[in-house]
C-alpha cells in the first residue's frame, strides 16, 4: 500500500512543480503527507497475496505442473506485456512473472508468455531435482494461435524447412523456433485452450498482471 500511495503522490508532485508557481514551498507539504503515509502503513498491515484455487487441468495427476500464460498488447502493433504462473497440484505457485515491451503484437506477447514461463519452469524443475522428461506439463492459454500452432502447425512448417504451406515463412518465426526447442525438453508437455475473459481464475489472473504491467509502464 505505502509504494501504490507514494507513487501516486510522486506523480502529483511532478505535477505541480511543472504548473504551479512557488511550488519549492509546497516541499514541505508533501515531505508531511510522505511521513503520514509511512505512519499509515505501519498501522495497516498489507493485503495477503492473491490465492489461487489448485488447477483443475490437473487435478487428476498429483505428479504434474501447470503453466498459465496470457499475454496482449494495446493498438496491436503497440505497447505491451505477458505474465504467467506455475503451479502443483495442491496449488502452490512455483513461479511467475511479467515483461514489458514497448512495442509489440498480441501474438507475440501470446507466444512470448509461454516462451518464458517454460524456461522458468525448468529451472523450478532443476530446484527439485525433478526431471523435466519425466515431468507432466500443461500449458494452458487462451489463444488458439499458441495452441494451434504448437500442436499442429510447427510440424508441418518444419517438414518444409520452416516454411508455410504457400513457401512463405511464418510470421513469428523466431517465437516459435525458440518455442520447439524449448519444448524438446518437455516429452510430456500438452497445450490446451481456455475461453478468455471466462472467470477462469488463472487465465483472469494472468490478464490482470499483463494490463496492471501495460497500465503501469503507461503512467511511467
Amino acid at each position: 500500500m505505502k509504494k501504490k500511495y507514494l507513487k501516486s503522490l510522486d506523480s502529483i508532485e511532478k505535477w505541480v512543480q511543472k504548473n504551479v508557481e512557488n511550488a519549492e514551498d509546497l516541499k514541505a507539504a508533501f515531505a508531511l503527507i510522505r511521513s503520514k503515509i509511512a505512519d499509515f502503513n505501519e498501522l495497516v498491515p498489507e493485503k495477503d497475496p492473491e490465492q489461487l484455487p489448485p488447477p483443475l487441468e490437473i487435478s487428476d495427476d498429483p505428479q504434474a505442473i501447470a503453466l498459465y500464460a496470457d499475454g496482449g498488447c494495446r493498438g496491436n502493433p503497440g505497447p505491451g506485456a505477458f505474465a504467467f504462473v506455475i503451479q502443483e497440484h495442491g496449488g502452490e505457485i512455483l513461479a511467475e512473472g511479467m515483461e514489458f515491451e514497448s512495442h509489440t503484437t498480441n501474438n507475440k506477447m501470446e507466444l512470448s508468455g509461454a516462451l518464458k514461463g517454460l524456461h522458468e519452469l525448468l529451472d523450478v524443475l532443476a530446484s527439485k531435482g525433478r526431471e523435466p522428461l519425466l515431468t507432466k506439463v500443461k500449458v494452458v492459454t487462451d489463444s488458439k494461435y499458441v495452441v494451434e500452432g504448437m500442436k499442429t502447425w510447427v510440424q508441418g512448417w518444419k517438414a518444409r524447412g520452416w516454411k508455410k504451406a504457400d513457401n512463405k515463412v511464418p510470421e513469428n518465426i523466431d517465437l516459435w523456433q525458440a518455442l520447439d526447442r524449448i519444448r524438446e525438453n518437455f516429452m510430456l508437455v500438452e497445450w490446451m485452450w481456455v475461453r478468455g475473459h471466462d472467470g477462469h481464475p488463472q487465465n483472469e489472473y494472468c490478464d490482470r498482471k499483463a494490463n496492471e504491467l501495460m497500465d503501469d509502464r503507461s503512467h511511467s
